[in-house]
């Protein structure tokens, strides 16, 4: 609904709840470490959200619900470290199909159909590592690489990219910008929260080794609709942040190339993405 009222397919939502605060410890290599508590629930449908037969279903119906925690350390070498853990299920515990019914009967539409046959209930635990090293910049722009990788019961790949800063105004730090997550600062860092405002876009190519919303899980076999990985896939999102006093905010278009064998899913699909934060301090 981010981008349009009617495509609503494959990853059709994703809701998270963050909570991350600064560590008061000084280090003479660290500029900032920042920990992170996530709920968050993803959900994922069929080209369509009523698909009453078997034969229709050109990817699962699949719910993944968890708590997270990570850390972030921002180097003085202009880069940044992350690490993350992810505890939760996949499958009807996860409550996908409720989530689902519950935003079309905000909006009038359908009940949806179909989650009958989604993935079924597996443990989840995942673990994420990511690492972001700036290469240029300058007042106005900059180029940072990114490299990410997921291991777990839900998700296994690995991916890499760059992420350019198109600046409105000046560019903050990569230890103090919107963009990283980083703008939390206290007594101890020798940052100030600065004014934002830029453009940015994010191009990744991932190759997928395991996907439990599109498998099913390698720790049950019961699963009715399930699809092997294309395991290339290139991502690019396209987005604008901005800071208003202490609220800042994000929208983003973000399209991604095949992710799974079924001669009925197209070549590309995209998605929108909303996010608004605020600074408690």
């Amino acid at each position: 609904m981010y981008i349009s009222f009617y495509q609503d397919r494959y990853y059709t939502n994703g809701a998270f709840l963050n909570y991350s605060y600064l560590s008061t410890k000084a280090s003479e290599k660290v500029v900032k470490k920042i920990y992170n508590f996530q709920i968050g629930q993803k959900l994922y449908s069929p080209f369509k959200a009523n698909v009453r037969f078997l034969r229709e279903h050109d990817r699962p119906f699949a719910g993944y619900l968890y708590g997270g925690f990570g850390i972030s350390y921002f180097f003085k070498k202009k880069s940044l470290f992350r690490i993350n853990a992810e505890v939760g299920v996949i499958g009807p515990s996860a409550f996908g199909k409720e989530s689902m019914n519950f935003v079309h009967d905000i909006y009038g539409f359908d009940p949806a159909t179909g989650w009958k046959y989604q993935i079924q209930d597996a443990f989840a635990l995942n673990f994420n590592a990511e690492f972001t090293k700036q290469l240029t910049t300058s007042k106005y722009i900059d180029l940072n690489w990114v490299n990410t990788g997921n291991l777990g019961t839900v998700f296994s790949d690995i991916s890499t990219g760059f992420l350019s800063r198109i600046g409105i105004k000046p560019i903050q730090d990569l230890a103090n910008s919107i963009a990283f997550n980083s703008n939390l600062n206290n007594e101890v860092t020798n940052f100030n929260n600065e004014i934002e405002t830029f453009f940015y876009i994010n191009p990744m190519l991932r190759y997928a080794i395991y996907d439990a919303t599109i498998q099913g899980s390698f720790l049950n076999d019961n699963n009715p609709v399930t699809f092997e990985l294309k395991p290339f896939v290139l991502t690019t999102e396209i987005g604008f942040k901005f800071t208003a006093n202490r609220f800042n905010f994000k929208y983003a278009i973000i399209h991604h190339t095949k992710k799974l064998k079924s001669i009925n899913v197209p070549n590309g699909n995209f998605y929108g993405s909303i996010a608004i934060n605020y600074l408690f301090n």
